[in-house]
């Protein structure tokens, strides 16, 4: 019985001494997988695209090491990383600050994606709001922009949000609370709050936050 044991003791014992030890593995720059993000232009962007394309390309190529062009056959910017990408979040932080200027954001507010870590975008439907139709979906655009874009800066200001009105489409910029709160405020101006009671409710809220 003692034989059996001490058997079992060198059997063990020699299966752990022939146990391989593998060093870690590691993958060098040039091994790594290119990745690749299309973001499609809308037609009415190309020529601001243009104009701006300074302003796009610089931050994405010196800050962010990722190498961009624009396909005049598929009508996309094509942003990739490369051998000098170093960033993980980088191609979806290009990819954002691309997203947002072809929605309609200033390229000063939208490179904010690519220097801040808590700014997100998001995007809805007037009408997933309250279904309007014709005139009553122009009166509710009407409130959300204002007299000359009053309502819109103003909510802008109070939420430190941007906002793009586009058709029945609104875009926000900002930080995921900010959103919420400018989100509610517009979806009380689309079902036909008064926008002085809309500001009244943001301010006390913000106030109350700071």
């Amino acid at each position: 019985m003692a034989s059996d044991e001490k058997m079992d003791q060198t059997a063990n014992t020699g299966t752990e001494s022939i146990r391989p030890s593998f060093p870690p593995v590691t993958v060098s720059a040039t091994e790594r997988k290119t990745e690749v993000r299309k973001v499609p232009v809308p037609p009415h962007r190309y020529t601001p695209l243009r104009d701006q394309w300074m302003k796009i390309f610089t931050p994405v190529v010196d800050h962010l090491k990722l190498q961009i062009r624009f396909n005049l056959k598929t009508k996309t910017v094509e942003i990739r990383t490369c051998t000098d990408t170093t960033n993980a979040n980088a191609l979806q932080k290009a990819a954002d600050f691309v997203k947002a200027f072809t929605l309609g954001f200033e390229v000063d507010d939208a490179v904010a994606l690519i220097r801040l870590d808590d700014l997100y975008l998001e995007s809805f439907d007037i009408k997933d709001v309250k279904t309007l139709k014709g005139d009553h979906l122009s009166r509710a655009i009407g409130r959300l922009a204002g007299k000359s874009g009053k309502t819109r800066y103003m909510i802008e200001n109070i939420t430190k949000t941007r906002i793009v009105l586009a058709g029945s489409k609104v875009h926000i910029m900002g930080s995921y609370q900010n959103i919420l709160s400018a989100r509610r405020a517009i979806s009380k101006l689309i079902l036909g709050s008064p926008p002085a009671k809309v500001y009244g409710k943001l301010r006390s809220v913000h106030a109350a936050v700071i």
